[in-house]
């Protein structure tokens, strides 16, 4: 269920505990926030709701920043559904938001309007006008308001506290396997396939076409991934994230190809996700040299996806 932080609090979700934060990747940090609160929740038998921001913060402040997405809400939804939550709730972050001071934001939105019980926050959290609330304001005026509050601390991983700024360079570096421990599952960008320019079916590598939205870009190039389709089957094959610079003119684009496939993707809704870097984009002097290589990718990624079922 989604719940927006604009309209009143359906009357059988009131008194919940509300895990706050913007949890976009929803990496092991994440995790452990929401986690905490869901077992707080269940042990008071209340309900269990994992909050975000859509749009990010920094979009609002910074609106010509290059995309830094890890998830869509779509994503996050599902995300959270599976760590156990009733609901997922939205704050809508806009100049009405970016004003409210943090004393209203726990009295008048999280107490009076969405009725939380308790809320469940990383020790680093900041939020209302000027970013003037941190975890020992949401103590104080929760206290006073008659809001329980509990903070979780940084997650470590290799002695390096997990965030989502190392996710974004391990991917921005091309290591997908780094960024899958960070997030306990592969990076993955969804979206409904596009027509293209059909070139991939001349050369007998069909590719389905993503646009790539407001997803943080990772490394261009060539990748072994799977396609996960809205009716449960998992596809393995490689795709290109880039900007196809052997035609012209470019385009940026992410086109998996899957092995052994022959169906009609037009229109659906897939989830794309990376797994092993290849190589770099590259332009090919003729088309002969590109399906060479892109032969090559496939046993490549063949062989590294191998492990996985299907």
């Amino acid at each position: 269920m989604r719940l927006h932080a604009s309209e009143p609090m359906p009357e059988a979700l009131r008194g919940g505990v509300i895990a706050l934060g913007n949890f976009d990747g929803f990496h092991l940090g994440h995790q452990a926030v929401a986690g905490e609160a869901v077992r707080w929740a269940r042990a008071e038998g209340r309900p269990a709701i994992i909050a975000t921001f859509d749009p990010h913060p920094v979009r609002h402040f910074k609106p010509d920043a290059a995309p830094f997405r890890l998830t869509t809400l779509d994503q996050r939804e599902a995300l959270f559904k599976a760590a156990g939550a009733d609901a997922m709730l939205v704050f809508a972050f806009d100049g009405t938001l970016a004003g409210t001071t943090a004393d209203s934001f726990v009295r008048d939105l999280l107490v009076g309007r969405l009725g939380a019980a308790a809320v469940v926050t990383g020790e680093d959290f900041t939020f209302g006008k000027a970013r003037g609330g941190n975890i020992q304001v949401l103590r104080d005026v929760g206290a006073e308001a008659g809001l329980q509050t509990r903070a979780v601390g940084p997650v470590l991983l290799d002695g390096e506290v997990v965030s989502s700024s190392r996710i974004r360079e391990a991917l921005i570096a091309g290591d997908p396997q780094e960024a899958a421990r960070l997030l306990t599952r592969p990076f993955a960008i969804k979206g409904p396939v596009q027509h293209g320019d059909k070139v991939g079916r001349t050369i007998n590598f069909p590719t389905a076409n993503l646009d790539i939205g407001t997803y943080l870009r990772p490394r261009y190039g060539i990748y072994a991934v799977t396609g996960h389709l809205p009716d449960g089957r998992v596809l393995k094959g490689a795709a290109n994230i880039g900007i196809r610079p052997t035609f012209d003119p470019p385009k940026e684009l992410l086109e998996p190809h899957f092995f052994d496939f022959s169906g009609d993707l037009y229109g659906q809704e897939i989830e794309v996700a990376f797994h092993h870097f290849l190589r770099g984009e590259a332009k090919f002097d003729s088309l002969d040299a590109l399906v060479a290589q892109m032969g090559r990718d496939c046993d490549e990624a063949k062989r590294l996806l191998a492990h996985i079922g299907g």
